[in-house]
């Protein structure tokens, strides 16, 4: 059985547009590997009326735009989290954060196929205990129950795994938790030492909210890109490079070379932009003279003016200047 893949892509990239199709997507190719294209704006109403608005843009090796629709697709992205559920599952709910016994590689080898085989046949359990109730979310099946049940009778595991549900099934669907709240926040990290800790200016609420619509609407492909400019700006970029966020940010301090911004006023320009990631950028182009830092958290355009011939004579040759 060969796995298959979702997963986001940045906006910044550009893959090729090689076949539309019906629902908008469009087939391309990624480092040699055939992929479909999705690309959503995806638009949540909360309780309290706010609402939130966000682009997506996916690649899935599910090309078979009729079997695995577009939307449904995009619902499933947004359920990307459940993988951390397994890794509470194998790590405290089975081992209770125990470390593995095994002091040798091959042991350590052996015990991780027990518990991914043990966790695998659980879930498998789950999910037809689950499709036995037409209408019946697996999320709601709890793996504690499910693991309690296999453990408790192990002397006389028989009928366990039985056809059908069985006993694991049975207990399973008979202690089913509430279905799941849709719920819309930013993005936070606990770990004062992660470089993601600080949040990003996306307009997601600072708490969390209970959401009351949906709206998924698919995009079509993007529009051929118009011939790049042959032309470069080395005095931004350096020799070489380009930067699109520091031409960016370049171009907003010369429009007003005249006032002074604010670090969080440049990262809400940008965008979907860390006020770290900030910080450590404005910092960076401080250091080349591109930019310059008047007072602390305060930036400004370097202005450049042509100084008179005789000026730039004196501080080429200091003491020898004046009028001969």
């Amino acid at each position: 059985m060969t796995a298959q893949l979702l997963g986001r892509i940045r906006q910044r990239r550009r893959p090729p547009v090689l076949q539309p199709l019906a629902d908008s997507p469009y087939l391309s190719v990624i480092g040699g590997v055939p992929v479909r294209i999705i690309a959503a704006r995806v638009s949540t109403t909360c309780t309290d009326g706010s609402t939130f608005e966000g682009s997506y843009r996916l690649a899935t090796t599910l090309l078979d735009a009729r079997r695995y629709p577009a939307d449904r697709l995009v619902h499933l992205y947004h359920e990307r989290w459940e993988h951390e559920s397994a890794y509470y599952a194998l790590r405290h709910t089975i081992l209770h954060g125990r470390v593995l016994r095994s002091h040798d590689p091959a042991g350590v080898e052996q015990e991780m196929w027990a518990l991914l085989t043990l966790y695998r046949l659980l879930r498998r359990t789950m999910v037809q205990a689950a499709e036995s109730q037409p209408g019946t979310d697996p999320d709601r099946c709890s793996f504690t129950i499910a693991l309690q049940t296999a453990r408790d009778p192990l002397v006389c595991a028989e009928g366990l795994f039985e056809q059908g549900i069985g006993e694991i099934g049975r207990r399973v669907l008979s202690a089913l938790s509430p279905a799941r709240r849709a719920r819309v926040s930013t993005r936070t990290v606990k770990s004062p030492i992660s470089r993601h800790a600080e949040r990003k200016l996306d307009g997601r609420p600072d708490s969390s909210k209970a959401v009351t619509s949906t709206a998924i609407t698919l995009l079509p492909p993007p529009a051929p890109e118009p011939a790049r400019p042959t032309i470069t700006v080395p005095q931004y970029a350096g020799p070489g490079r380009t930067s699109t966020r520091m031409t960016r940010v370049l171009t907003i301090l010369q429009a007003e070379p005249d006032r002074l911004w604010r670090s969080r006023e440049i990262a809400e320009l940008l965008g979907a932009v860390t006020l770290v990631a900030t910080y450590r950028q404005l910092a960076r182009w401080t250091e080349k003279g591109m930019i310059k830092r008047v007072r602390t958290g305060r930036y400004a355009a370097i202005t450049q003016k042509t100084a008179p011939l005789r000026d730039l004579r004196e501080r080429q040759l200091p003491g020898l200047g004046g009028s001969s």
